[in-house]
């Protein structure tokens, strides 16, 4: 998923970080790996899985299920944050569409 400094900067997220997940039509286990590489190989104390509009589902399921069955035990849900952005379509109307941040941490 693509976003804007907007969202960021309004979620209270730091920059592009190395331990954001950003979820999009990629394949489902793809997102998986990612988590559970971040706590894995890369030692990190937490990962946020980041979704907006129609993906917002997916990064729910995606955070399930790595904190459930990949790292059951050793990894939980630490916060959620929702918010709404809003921005010009190519026509030129204005849009809102809802984000989601989901931030896992090591228990």
């Amino acid at each position: 998923m693509e976003t804007e400094n907007t969202s960021e900067n309004r979620l209270g997220g730091d920059n592009m970080l190395d331990n954001n997940i950003f979820i999009g039509g990629k394949p489902f286990m793809n997102y998986i790996t990612g988590v559970v590489i971040q706590f894995t190989t890369k030692n990190a104390e937490e990962v946020i899985v980041k979704a907006r509009g129609k993906f917002i589902s997916r990064a729910v399921d995606v955070s399930e299920v790595a904190s459930k069955r990949f790292l059951d035990g050793t990894v939980g849900i630490k916060d959620i944050k929702i918010d709404s952005e809003e921005f010009k379509n190519s026509e030129g109307k204005d849009i809102r569409v809802s984000i989601i941040e989901i931030t896992l941490a090591k228990k």
